[in-house]
């Protein structure tokens, strides 16, 4: 069975950082594009960020560019949060597809992790 799992939310103070975690199980994330993405009770999904199969670039919201990372460890990818604002509060998901490229769009995934939850709060 072919699963993602989120892990690493919480409670930060504005300012501070937090890093997610994406874990597949079930099937190598080496072959999957991977997505991060984020929704506030009562909204969408809001594309945060996304990194290809093949090594090329990562891509970024505006929202998130030059505050968030994505980086990838063997069967594992991360989601390096700095300079977390309230508005960066939401529950984050992963999601994959099998592409080489990737997509900051909710349509191109077809595994969805259950989600973590981060809060910026003072």
């Amino acid at each position: 069975q072919l699963q993602l799992v989120e892990s690493g939310g919480g409670l930060v103070q504005p300012g501070g950082s937090l890093r997610l975690s994406c874990s597949a199980s079930g099937f190598t994330l080496n072959d999957y594009a991977v997505g991060w993405f984020r929704q506030v009770p009562g909204k969408g999904h809001e594309g945060v960020g996304c990194t290809p199969s093949n090594g090329g670039d990562t891509k970024y919201a505006d929202s998130v560019k030059g505050r968030f990372a994505i980086s990838r460890d063997k069967n594992t990818v991360y989601l390096q949060m700095n300079s977390l604002k309230p508005d960066d509060t939401a529950v984050y998901y992963c999601a994959a597809v099998r592409l080489l490229f990737c997509r900051i769009d909710t349509t191109s995934y077809d595994y969805w992790g259950q989600g973590t939850q981060v809060t910026v709060s003072s």
